[in-house]
């Protein structure tokens, strides 16, 4: 299962962003091979609807489930109506710590 993950940065030492729509990179885990892409979010620049377009890419990458710390509402009605289910994380867990609790 492909997961998304939103991430300050594109490594795997960052720290998760709270933002969904304007979070700077996408971390996508392969639960299956272990593996980690990073993709950098051209909807966090929008000025408008770059919650929508994220939950477009982030559903065109495949994933099946995003954490992130908020996804506002328009987001939140993107990402349910394409089955794409969403956690949400109130602290900034480093991405590394967070694919090693979710393995």
């Amino acid at each position: 299962m492909k997961i998304v993950i939103t991430s300050k940065e594109n490594s795997i030492n960052s720290e998760m962003d709270l933002r969904f729509g304007r979070a700077a990179w996408l971390a996508v885990f392969d639960s299956e091979t272990g593996a980690v892409e990073f993709v950098e979010n051209e909807g966090a620049s929008a000025q408008s609807g770059a919650g929508p377009k994220v939950a477009e890419k982030v559903a065109n990458l495949g994933a099946a489930k995003v954490f992130s710390g908020d996804f506002g509402p328009k987001a939140k009605t993107a990402l349910q109506s394409m089955g794409i289910e969403m956690v949400v994380l109130r602290d900034e867990p480093v991405l590394k710590e967070l694919i090693n609790q979710i393995k």
